[in-house]
Parts: structure tokens; sequence; C-alpha cells
């Protein structure tokens, strides 16, 4: 008779998972922005230079909101605004990071290394809290 162990899964590399999650977010929140960029052109291409040296805030509060909150850049992506997909993303960079520390705190609790565990923890908590407070 052979001696037939349990074939096991090789433990997923955590290292290279880091590592393609930020090449990922960064390539993936890129191409969005590129294609609002291209709406933006598309949309707004042939009009004249606005004058930026003065900022008045005529903006409506629907137009405001429309790339300030999380519904209003949902209802712009959409409606396939120029502004909808650069604000996605940057919703996009922003999240690469995060999932960066959340991938992080996985493999540290899952190495027992309960120090780093705790920092990354601490650090994921204080970005979630700043991120609610801000809406």
């Amino acid at each position: 008779m052979t001696d037939h162990k349990p074939s096991r899964r090789p433990a997923p590399d955590i290292q290279q998972l880091i590592g393609n999650t930020l090449r990922i977010g960064v390539t993936l929140a890129c191409a969005i922005a590129l294609v609002g960029g291209l709406l933006y052109l598309l949309q707004h291409g042939g009009e004249p230079a606005k004058d930026y040296s003065h900022f008045p805030c005529t903006a409506s509060d629907a137009e405001r909101t429309a790339y300030t909150t999380l519904g209003g850049i949902w209802h712009s992506l959409c409606a396939m605004t120029a502004v909808g997909w650069i604000q996605t993303g940057v919703i996009v960079l922003l999240l690469t990071p995060i999932m960066r520390v959340a991938l992080s705190l996985v493999d540290f609790v899952r190495e027992r290394d309960w120090l780093y565990a705790a920092i990354s923890a601490v650090v994921l908590t204080v970005i979630i809290l700043n991120s609610i407070e801000g809406f």
C-alpha cells in the first residue's frame, strides 16, 4: 500500500496578494479616471478654457453633491458623466491602500503576530472612522 497524505493546497502568498492588490488598484483607478478624462474631452473639448484666476462659489447643492457624496458619484457614473467617472477613479485609488492595510491585518493575525496585528487594526480603525466622519 502506498502512503497517501491528504493533498494540502499551499498557503496563499499574502505578500504577493498585497502587491497584486496595489498594482491592480492603481491600474484600475487610472483606467477609470482615463475614461472620465476622455468623456470630459468628448463633452467639453471644444469649449474655450475657463478663467481659473478666481473661483466663485456658484455651484448649486445638486451639482456639489453630484461629486462629493457616494450616492451622487454613483448616479453620475451611471449617467456616464465625466465627473462621475473621475471621482470613481479617485475612490478606487483611495480604497487601494485601505485594502493593503486590511490584507496586512489578516496576514498578521494568521501569523499570530499580535503586535503588528494590533497596529494594523488601529490604523484601519482610524482610516474607517475618519472616512465615516467625513460624511
